[in-house]
């Protein structure tokens, strides 16, 4: 080779090493501006945690109907069998139900941890008393549930806790496990990879890693699971990196709440506060050596050994690592022959699979228009709600069981086929403040997420009929002529013009009643009489209650409306009736109450919001009106299935029986239940047949733990007992009376005209408010 083309190969060689040395110099530095830029800001990506409404404990509860120890096991409290009582045990005694309740913070305000006995008679509480101190109690505050998270592709389930306030044996434990010349390496470790090389020649397979818990860092923070050489050349410089930058402390808090531990359900488990809660039910700060250790060997491979799927090898490994732990000189004989003899106290497992999905959905887009999706999705706010999840569990069982029962006894709904079947949806609020306890948007959330409850337009039939009665009893306050619940009407066929045009409205299989009062117009949902009604109060005055007392749907101006000829929610007919249930007073539908950021500031409040916006005399007459429709009309079903308490509801059945639904309310629950198909297909059962009772079912659970309450009339109503047929003050010779209301001064003054002789006096009188 000439001299010449020795020093050009030799240039070209040194060209490459330089530009392979400025190559490698940019990478680095490319590798260092990621680290720092991780390091100095966001780590990780919070979902959103969206809890449900913190549960009341108060003598007159009944703990059996309530599922007290069904909340409890969801938020990982144990039945104790050992004294003492830890925060979060629970325990049935001879003489009544201790439960030490863990402290939490709710929005602006600290509930400190007590351990409360309930004494019971049955399993009806009756007196309540803190155990330490004696004090008697009154009402307990339960933490809320966690629901389910807002998150972008996964849920990564991680509470950053500083290293300072993480047990020290905690700490050591794992570097001792995971790294245990962490604080004498660079980021690598040459001796681990050695030793962790000969201990898998040894044994034929790999069976130990080299990697540092920097290296392991950086591969969690930065970098894929796969195993390329590429990869690991890669997070070893990214290790040497972050060790140059930051301290060992820093670097060892950042893995501690960066590793995984686990699954549950939907929701991963993430960092040393989560596995502490998630497998014991404690704060890590409670954890025992025996706990401590598990935890620690649970980080090689959390699933394969993970105590809920294999508590003999999660076993056997705590007592490897104890043993680790007492080599090393961390414990001592008589701590680890406790720690090996203790029992694994493990928390009951409640799968995170968001227990009410539709409500979420319905949160997620309500809160959307104040939060941009990524702020939802990794800001990790606090979202508390009204949500109730037993009462949502039994929306959930109603509606599933409800429509196979109806698909058993009626096989033709069952033939459309998985992507055709008949689909129902449910709506529960309380009506003083609007708090939505419960909803469900269709029979199976995996197959359609489209939430009926709220999107879905569907004619709501004859429970838009109360609306028509309370714009009659709100427009009779000054009338010269007022509609009373015993104002005489006729229920025959008549016609109504309008624009030009004639609607004949007709009743259902074309029957007819003569002259009937408006109380028996509701009670049997006679659509020619409930028209009378209608033409006399007048369409503008019908629609302008309806929008005020909450739909928001365009109301047509004809008089088929009247009758539910126009499409609405079920959210919207639940905001309307919430306001005949509360006495004309609207409390706003919500389901957030309030909005926290990760430090637990509240940064939004949404308190109830409450105006009025029909009379109390108008809305109570409709609900007394509404009782009757359970006890004697279209809504008897209702008694007949077995729900005894004061309440007060509607069916409906839209033309060709397309639409089915049931409105109804207690006094402080109320329910609105559609069932029916997509497409608009007819369903060919009536409200009272296929809504009715799903209702019935989820009252029944719903309301069973509660004392029985009945609806209070305002000072503005007198009660008076009437003959139901000629509305007449009832006398000794009626073969029938009722208690009818009405507004003070247009009660009735005479005796029943059909029943009254010359010796006979009135036996009713107005009564008391």
């Amino acid at each position: 080779m000439s001299r010449r083309a020795i020093l050009l190969f030799a240039l070209l060689t040194l060209a490459a090493i330089a530009v392979g040395a400025t190559l490698a110099l940019g990478t680095l530095r490319h590798l260092d501006a990621v680290v720092v830029e991780k390091f100095n800001g966001r780590r990780w990506n919070f979902p959103s945690r969206i809890y449900s409404d913190a549960f009341l404990i108060y003598p007159g509860l009944d703990l059996k109907k309530a599922g007290l120890t069904d909340r409890l096991q969801r938020l990982n409290y144990r039945e104790a069998t050992s004294e003492p009582l830890r925060k979060g045990d629970y325990r049935r005694t001879a003489s009544g139900f201790d439960v030490f309740l863990r402290d939490f913070s709710y929005p602006g305000e600290r509930i400190d941890d007590r351990l409360v006995h309930l004494d019971l008679a049955g399993d009806v509480i009756v007196a309540m008393h803190d155990q330490r101190s004696g004090e008697e109690l009154y009402a307990l505050q339960l933490e809320p549930e966690l629901i389910s998270g807002l998150y972008d592709s996964t849920w990564e389930e991680r509470r950053e806790v500083p290293l300072a306030e993480l047990p020290p044996l905690l700490a050591r434990t794992v570097i001792l496990t995971e790294d245990r010349r962490f604080y004498s390496h660079p980021g690598v470790d040459p001796i681990g990879i050695l030793r962790a090389l000969l201990t898998n020649v040894s044994s034929g397979g790999v069976v130990q890693g080299g990697s540092t818990l920097t290296q392991q860092l950086m591969k969690n923070f930065f970098l894929t699971g796969e195993r390329r050489f590429r990869r690991k050349v890669k997070e070893a410089v990214m290790a040497v990196l972050t060790e140059r930058r930051y301290g060992k402390d820093e670097i060892l808090e950042n893995y501690l709440n960066e590793i995984y531990f686990g699954q549950n359900g939907l929701q991963g488990i993430f960092g040393i506060w989560e596995a502490s809660e998630f497998y014991f039910a404690r704060r890590p700060q409670e954890l025992s050596i025996g706990d401590i250790a598990l935890l620690a060997g649970l980080i090689r491979a959390p699933n394969a050994l993970s105590p809920f799927r294999n508590p003999q090898r999660a076993r056997e490994r705590r007592d490897t690592v104890l043993g680790l732990l007492r080599d090393a000189g961390e414990i001592d004989d008589a701590q680890y022959a406790g720690a090996i003899n203790e029992p694994l106290h493990l928390a009951a497992v409640h799968a995170r699979n968001n227990t009410a999905p539709n409500f979420v959905d319905y949160l997620r887009d309500d809160l959307s228009r104040n939060y941009p999706s990524e702020v939802l999705t990794s800001d990790g706010l606090g979202i508390f709600t009204s949500l109730d999840i037993e009462l949502q569990q039994a929306a959930a069982d109603a509606v599933r069981n409800g429509l196979s029962e109806l698909e058993r006894r009626h096989p033709a709904l069952a033939q459309g086929g998985a992507d055709h079947r008949v689909q129902a949806a449910l709506i529960a609020v309380r009506p003083q403040t609007g708090a939505i306890v419960a909803m469900v948007g269709g029979r199976d959330y995996e197959t359609t997420q489209f939430n009926r409850a709220v999107h879905a337009k569907r004619q709501p039939g004859s429970i838009f009929k109360p609306l028509v009665f309370l714009a009659a009893f709100s427009a009779a306050r000054d009338a010269d002529d007022p509609i009373t619940p015993s104002t005489p009407i006729v229920d025959e066929p008549f016609e109504w013009d309008y624009d030009g045009r004639t609607w004949r409205p007709s009743n259902y299989r074309d029957t007819y009643f003569g002259p009937v009062t408006a109380r028996r117009a509701l009670e049997l949902s006679l659509n020619a009489a409930t028209a009378r009604i209608a033409y006399r109060v007048g369409l503008e005055a019908i629609l302008d209650v309806a929008h005020r007392i909450g739909i928001e749907s365009p109301l047509p101006v004809y008089p088929s409306v009247i009758l539910g000829a126009a499409e609405v929610s079920p959210f919207e007919i639940a905001q309307a009736y919430s306001v005949i249930a509360n006495q004309g007073l609207k409390a706003t539908m919500r389901g957030a109450s309030k909005v926290v950021d990760r430090q637990g500031q509240v940064v939004e409040r949404r308190p109830v919001a409450v105006e009025s916006v029909v009379s109390p005399e108008a809305a109570y007459l409709v609900t007394h009106l509404m009782e009757g429709v359970l006890d004697r009309g279209t809504g008897r079903g209702v008694r007949e299935l077995g729900f005894t308490r004061p309440a007060a509801g509607k069916t409906g059945t839209t033309n060709d029986a397309r639409d089915a639904w049931f409105a109804g309310f207690t006094p402080d629950l109320l329910a609105v239940v559609w069932v029916g198909f997509d497409d608009g297909q007819p369903l060919g059962l009536t409200g009272a047949e296929a809504a009715l009772p799903m209702w019935t079912d989820f009252m029944q659970h719903a309301t069973a733990a509660l004392p029985s309450s009945t609806f209070q009339p305002p000072t503005g109503v007198a009660l008076v007992r009437i003959d139901p047929y000629t509305g007449g003050i009832a006398t000794a010779a009626c073969p029938e009376t009722l208690i009818e209301a009405f507004r003070r001064g247009q009660e009735p003054t005479a005796p029943c005209p059909a029943h009254s002789l010359s010796a006979t006096q009135p036996i009713g009188s107005p009564a008391p408010p």
